[in-house]
């Protein structure tokens, strides 16, 4: 599917997923790419680096790893969040993640090299960047937390009390980060075309939701030039 940018050159179809911990984004995003035959664009952190980043014994404290370093400024700023997120602190020292400004603009060119040619987008608050994006369809999955932890455990193969740690770690960080950067919710429903509960289905039951629905929105799209 194609729609029409602001120049008038056409856009490749963008889905866009937002995911809670235990949802099963991390396993349903890649799949429903490969359903729809477009690229998968892999998110700006994983729930275990986050959750590392969480437990680290150190928070705030002489900064990050040498790896970390090399990360996107988004990256960092998600990283550093997910640490402070356990030791209450909620805003990063500047020498770290600069202007709030600046760390927009980064994300978001980042978001848009990685989007030029189309793709499902999971995470790095996909929903808020391109929501005026046109051919762009954005999905959250989310779930009550006891069936979320119970699919995390299976999916990861972690106990469920190893699970609520990382649950915990790193909802909060993905919720900072958005709030940082655009001062909006990640979990506002208004953000979405599409909020689905998969804990409730199997992956593949899932996945055919969000197919279906993504092709519906094509159709409608079509039809209808002007709807985001």
């Amino acid at each position: 599917m194609t729609g029409t940018d602001a120049e008038g050159q056409t856009a490749p179809l963008v889905v866009t997923v937002s995911a809670s911990y235990g949802s099963g984004g991390s396993v349903i995003a890649p799949l429903l790419a490969e359903r729809l035959k477009v690229p998968w664009l892999d998110r700006l952190v994983s729930s275990t680096t986050a959750e590392q980043a969480g437990r680290s014994a150190d928070p705030v404290g002489e900064g990050l790893s040498d790896r970390e370093e090399e990360a996107a400024p988004g990256s960092r700023l998600f990283l550093y969040l997910a640490r402070a997120a356990g030791a209450n602190a909620m805003a990063p020292p500047e020498s770290l993640v600069d202007h709030n400004e600046l760390l927009r603009e980064r994300a978001e060119a980042e978001i848009a090299q990685l989007c030029a040619g189309g793709g499902v987008l999971l995470g790095r608050a996909g929903a808020v960047v391109l929501r005026r994006r046109p051919a762009t369809y954005h999905i959250r999955l989310d779930g009550p937390p006891k069936r979320r932890l119970a699919r995390a455990a299976l999916i990861e193969g972690i106990t469920t009390d190893e699970a609520k740690v990382r649950m915990d770690d790193t909802d909060r960080a993905r919720t900072l980060y958005v709030r940082r950067l655009y001062r909006v919710d990640p979990t506002d429903t208004s953000l979405y075309h599409l909020v689905l509960d998969p804990t409730v289905l199997s992956i593949d039951g899932a996945i055919d939701v969000l197919v279906q629905a993504v092709v519906s929105y094509r159709a409608a799209a079509a039809d209808l030039p002007g709807r985001r």
